[in-house]
């Protein structure tokens, strides 16, 4: 049975820093869009709350129209009413009769006064919703205007750019599996816990990349030799030799342009 070829920790090293520069890269591609697809979004929210709030708005009018044509009818009724018990007075028998129609057409005349009030009531509100009705569609068409222009904006990013993300995305996951799953895990908690997304970091100047804080020469000798795995002990990110890094970004931005 044949051994499963053990993977050198220069190895693991590379293909670390590897997966870093093609996560970096997307990062740079994802920090292009920048808060795009979020404004994008809030303008749909906010587009769709303008249109639902017309909607409202166009709807209280025809209930409010409704209401003017029922008391209208009600005036016309009560006029009916007060024509018809004028012309009982005038065929009463008594002083009784005559009251208690002089009372329904007091009752009818104060019937139609009320429904005239609440007539000029109804139109004044017609009035104030109209005019909201009018500032609500001068605000959505220029927020249709912005959200045009910002999915136009956002379209053209990404017509550029989703390919190359697509094949780096794919391109992380075939270089996870390079990595065993405990490095891959350590790797990501890293990448998640420091601000710039950089887990893996080279030696800079003596100094640790990301973080700037200086290597003692001991600990820089060690991670030359790529022997084991070191981590800056100040931001816990792990460190790989200039010249290493110097290789894989060569080999890598090679990669790149043929995606």
């Amino acid at each position: 049975m044949a051994k499963t070829k053990e993977v050198s920790v220069e190895q693991r090293l590379r293909a670390l820093y590897d997966l870093q520069l093609i996560d970096s890269r997307i990062d740079e591609i994802r920090s292009v869009r920048g808060e795009l697809p979020l404004e994008v979004s809030d303008l749909e929210d906010e587009v769709a709350g303008l249109n639902t709030r017309l909607e409202k708005l166009q709807d209280s009018l025809a209930t409010i129209d409704t209401q003017i044509v029922e008391k209208k009818n009600l005036i016309e009724e009560a006029k009916a009413l007060i024509k018809k018990y004028s012309e009982q007075q005038k065929n009463v028998r008594n002083n009784r009769e005559f009251n208690s129609l002089t009372k329904e057409i007091e009752f009818q005349e104060l019937e139609i006064e009320l429904a005239e009030k609440h007539i000029r009531e109804f139109k004044a509100q017609i009035e104030q919703k109209k005019e909201v009705i009018d500032k609500t569609k001068a605000h959505n068409k220029e927020r249709e205007s912005h959200l045009k222009y910002k999915k136009s904006e956002l379209d053209a990013i990404l017509s550029e750019t989703a390919k190359e993300e697509e094949a780096l995305i794919n391109k992380s996951e075939e270089y996870k599996k390079k990595i065993e799953e405990r490095l891959v895990k350590a790797y990501h908690r890293i990448r998640t816990n420091v601000k710039n997304g950089l887990a893996v970091v080279p030696i800079e100047r003596g100094a640790s990349g990301g973080s700037y804080f200086t290597i003692p020469p001991q600990v820089q000798m060690e991670i030359g030799s790529r022997k084991k795995i070191i981590t800056d002990e100040h931001s816990g990110r792990i460190l790989v030799d200039e010249l290493l890094a110097q290789e894989q970004r060569e080999k890598m931005e090679k990669m790149f342009k043929k995606l």
